[in-house]
């Protein structure tokens, strides 16, 4: 493919780096990224994810903007309250850059339509609020060995993984082997907004390096911060060879 001179002035700040270039912004302009849950989390990812030069992005999500999403929830204003979000989100989009491809999906993931969904896409990124759903997509792509990108908040704290599972790794399942019965939401514990922004926002670093093929010393691992004592830390995932997503290659 070809650039224009405004596409190339547009990522030229970019482009100039050494992982980058114009190859690695081609590698950007026709991965195929997945984002699962346009709330708090999906919002920065996918701004950066646009801005960055995705050109094939899917949004799934099934819920409509309310009120209380807004202090987070940065692709939407009170004049998208009442209205689905991937469609709003589209349109936020599509004003950053007409030539992004957008697939939306107006439903909530599930185990009958997760195949149709996610086997259009090569890197996955879960931004949703709960561990059914997680579990769910993490299954998935341990089964078809896609690059998974997850994170989840609560309060002050964030946390972030990055599973490529065409390497022998852990997967969410090793770290969360059963699906809580009493799950934490932001509805009942509250949230910070900055610290959906800055694990979006990491969220959406993990995607670019994995497009453009850059090392990244997270995968197999969990990034852990707080957003009051700034502290971050890697813990690297162990396996559990009882796992019931079978992350163990044969």
């Amino acid at each position: 493919m070809k650039f224009t001179s405004n596409e190339l002035e547009r990522y030229s700040k970019q482009i100039i780096l050494k992982n980058v270039g114009i190859a690695g912004q081609k590698k950007l302009a026709i991965a195929k990224v997945l984002v699962v849950g346009v709330g708090g989390l999906g919002c920065p990812l996918l701004l950066y994810l646009a801005n960055s030069g995705v050109l094939q992005i899917g949004l799934v999500d099934n819920d409509k903007v309310d009120l209380s999403n807004l202090n987070r929830q940065v692709l939407f204003n009170t004049c998208d309250i009442g209205k689905f979000k991937v469609i709003q989100a589209k349109k936020f989009l599509k004003k950053i850059n007409k030539k992004i491809d957008l697939s939306i999906y107006k439903k909530k993931i599930n185990q009958k339509n997760i195949k149709n969904i996610i086997d259009k896409f090569d890197i996955i990124c879960d931004c949703t609020d709960n561990f059914y759903s997680r579990c769910l997509i993490n299954d998935y792509c341990v089964k078809t060995k896609k690059i998974l990108i997850s994170s989840a908040i609560d309060k002050y704290d964030g946390h972030i993984f990055n599973f490529d599972f065409k390497k022998n790794i852990p997967c969410y399942r090793c770290f969360m082997p059963e699906i809580p019965y009493l799950e934490n939401t932001c509805d009942s514990e509250g949230l910070i907004p900055t610290v959906a922004g800055i694990a979006g926002t990491i969220q959406a670093n993990e995607v670019i390096k994995s497009i453009l093929q850059i090392k990244s010393d997270l995968i197999g691992s969990m990034m852990i911060f707080n957003a009051i004592d700034l502290k971050f830390r890697k813990v690297k995932l162990s396996r559990n060879y009882k796992c019931i997503a079978n992350c163990k290659q044969k």
